[in-house]
């Protein structure tokens, strides 16, 4: 009897022990699953559909309200869906119809230039290569999906710039290392908007060997319905193959296959629409 109560009373403590993280994380995309399925929950109907505590949900529910994936009405006690979450929603669509619908514009691309085609997006300073057509020829570029590549140093990164005012380039890269790759680099941020002014002017940017000697990349800018830069498309080659001959004839054609694919996926650039 005496061994019994005390496997009664270490089953009892491993209960209420405190959960894994693992078990935090499901809990909390469960209530998150139920709340985003009705227009308003409270505690008490969360607590009949998980079996859960409603002490428990309100911690949970609380840790999503603060990164905004919940929101909580105090007058009803009823929890629904936070903006967050419809931000992320709208990420995932935008950058999903971008991924699909890049497709014959990247392929027509490769098909003109001869040389790898690609997509990418700007994310917390950043370039996200997000889907890319490769060249047939045996020396060519290669960016595997999800490869994350520096603003300063790629040219998706430098046609993104082009599209921010010399000021909120400078605040976005105040304090933060521009790393040399070569000795091509633009690695100061004087240097970096004097050859960003440039891509304004012209529309096309140029990473002339700057992230890896013997490769070069030309990319311009795609935008969302608001006139935004999203991201950015583009072509890149050993420089042997995209020497200043090459450049001048196929940055227009970059140029162009991005404001076409800008209005496939309903944007337009800034002051037009």
């Amino acid at each position: 009897m005496e061994a019994t109560g005390k496997g009664k009373r270490g089953r009892k403590a491993g209960e209420n022990a405190a959960p894994s993280s693992v078990q935090v994380l499901d809990r909390s995309l469960t209530l998150f699953s139920l709340v985003a399925d009705r227009d308003g929950s409270t505690l008490t109907d969360l607590a009949d559909q998980t079996g859960l505590a409603p002490s428990t949900i309100h911690r949970l529910l609380t840790s999503l309200a603060s990164h905004g994936m919940v929101a909580h009405d105090p007058d009803n006690g009823e929890w629904t869906i936070g903006v967050r979450a419809f931000e992320i929603g709208n990420a995932f669509l935008r950058f999903r119809k971008l991924g699909t619908i890049s497709r014959p514009f990247l392929k027509r691309l490769m098909d003109e230039s001869g040389e790898t085609a690609n997509i990418g997006i700007e994310d917390d300073g950043d370039v996200v290569f997000i889907s890319q057509i490769e060249s047939h020829a045996p020396m060519r570029a290669f960016f595997r999906p999800g490869r994350r590549g520096p603003i300063h140093a790629s040219g998706i990164g430098k046609a993104i710039l082009s599209t921010w005012s010399d000021t909120e380039i400078a605040r976005s890269l105040n304090g933060r290392t521009l790393t040399r790759f070569t000795r091509r680099t633009l690695d100061t941020l004087p240097a970096l908007i004097k050859n960003v002014q440039e891509i304004r002017n012209r529309g096309w940017s140029v990473d002339d060997e700057e992230h890896t000697l013997g490769m070069r990349c030309i990319a311009a800018p795609l935008f969302n319905e608001y006139g935004e830069a999203i991201g950015g498309i583009s072509i890149s080659g050993p420089t042997v193959r995209i020497d200043d001959d090459k450049l001048a004839v196929l940055g227009p054609v970059v140029r162009r296959t991005a404001d076409e694919l800008t209005r496939a996926i309903g944007g337009h650039r800034p002051g037009e629409g």
